[in-house]
C-alpha cells in the first residue's frame, strides 16, 4: 500500500491542481469502501477545497462552503486512504473515464476530479466536526514532525519489536513496511529487535535514517512497486534506490552479504544479517516462506486498513 513518500507526492499534486476548485456534482461507481457513500453524494457538491494534505497514509481534502460563516462553519474533509490499487487524479471531462472508476466529481474549472481503484482495497468517508477529531486522534506522531526526544520515548518506552512499532500507526503514522526496512538497514538495527533494548545511540541513528529516507523518497515522488502514480499520472522513482525493501538474496550494498528476509509482526522483513545483527532466539530468515504480493484477501486487507 501506498506509506507516506507516495501519499505526500499525490496530496502536493493535487493541492496544485485542486486548491479554491468548488466541487459542482458528484457520481458514485461501487460504494463498498465508502464509509458513507449517500452522505458523500449530497454534501459534496456545493463545497470548496480549501487545500489537500497528507495525514499519515491518508489524504485529506479539506473543504467548507462558502455560504458557511461564523459559526456555522464546521471543519470537514473527505478522508482518502489509496489502499493498495487506488488512485486520485484530476482529467478533463471529455476524456473517456477508466475501468473502476468510483467516484467522479465535478469541478467548477470543467474537469473531474475521479478516484480510480481496481481492488477497492482503499477508503474513501466524508467526515465533519468531532467525527473528523475523533479519526484522526486515533494515529500517533508524524515521523517528519516528532522531535527526536520524543521519537526516543516512544521507541524505547515498549518491549515491542521495532519493526512492529514502526508500522504501528498508533506510534508513528505513516510509515510502512518498504520505508520500516530501509530505515532499519541504514541505521543498522536488525528489525526483530526490542525497542526498549535499543540503545540511546542507536534511537538517534533511527530517527535520522528515516526522516532522511522519507524525505528523499518524497523528492523521488515515492516508490512505485506496482500500481501507485502521481496527479499526473507519473510513477515514483525511488524504488530505484532500495537498499533492503524486496531485496532478498542479493548483496547488501555495504557488505555484499546477500539480503535475508523473516517475517516480523505478520510482514515480511529484508535485512541484511551482516550489518543488522540478529537477536538471541530469533531466526536468521533460513527457510522463510515465501513473500505474497498478491491475492491478499479482501476482508483481510479491510482489517488492516481500519488499524491505519
Amino acid at each position: 500500500m501506498p506509506e507516506l513518500p507516495e501519499v505526500e507526492t499525490l496530496a502536493r499534486g493535487l493541492q496544485r491542481e485542486l486548491a479554491g476548485r468548488r466541487v459542482l456534482s458528484v457520481e458514485l461507481g461501487k460504494t463498498d469502501f465508502m464509509d458513507n457513500p449517500a452522505e458523500i453524494e449530497r454534501e459534496l457538491p456545493g463545497t470548496q477545497v480549501q487545500r489537500v494534505e497528507r495525514y499519515g497514509k491518508f489524504m485529506l481534502l479539506r473543504l467548507r462552503r462558502p455560504e458557511e460563516t461564523g459559526t456555522a462553519l464546521e471543519e470537514s474533509a473527505l478522508l482518502v486512504h489509496l489502499g493498495m490499487t487506488g488512485t486520485m487524479v484530476p482529467r478533463p471531462a471529455n476524456e473517456p473515464r477508466a475501468k473502476h472508476t468510483h467516484l467522479v466529481a465535478l469541478l467548477d474549472d470543467g474537469r473531474e476530479l475521479r478516484y480510480i481503484d481496481p481492488r477497492r482495497f482503499g477508503r474513501i468517508a466524508l467526515l465533519r466536526g468531532e467525527r473528523l477529531r475523533q479519526e484522526l486522534q486515533r494515529f500517533g506522531a508524524d515521523p517528519l514532525q516528532i522531535s527526536q526526544d520524543e521519537f526516543g520515548r516512544r521507541i524505547r518506552g515498549r518491549r515491542a519489536r521495532i519493526k512492529a512499532m514502526l508500522l504501528d500507526q498508533g506510534v508513528l503514522r505513516g510509515v510502512g513496511n518498504i520505508y520500516a526496512d530501509e530505515s532499519l538497514w541504514k541505521a543498522k538495527i536488525h528489525p526483530a529487535r526490542i525497542g526498549a533494548r535499543l540503545s540511546v545511540e542507536e534511537v538517534k541513528s533511527l530517527y535520522s535514517a528515516l526522516q532522511q529516507i522519507l524525505e528523499k523518497a518524497i523528492v523521488l515522488g515515492g516508490s512505485s512497486i506496482s500500481d501507485f502514480l502521481d496527479a499526473e499520472g507519473e510513477p515514483g522513482e525511488y524504488q530505484l534506490h532500495h537498499k533492503a525493501y524486496g531485496r532478498e538474496g542479493k548483496a547488501c550494498y555495504r557488505c555484499k552479504m546477500p539480503i535475508r528476509r523473516i517475517v516480523v509482526a505478520g510482514r515480511s522483513s529484508f535485512f541484511c544479517p551482516n550489518c543488522q545483527k540478529t537477536p538471541r532466539g530469533v531466526r536468521r530468515g533460513r527457510g522463510a516462506k515465501p513473500v505474497r504480493r498478491r491475492g491478499t484477501s479482501k476482508g483481510a486487507a479491510k482489517v488492516a486498513l481500519r488499524k491505519g
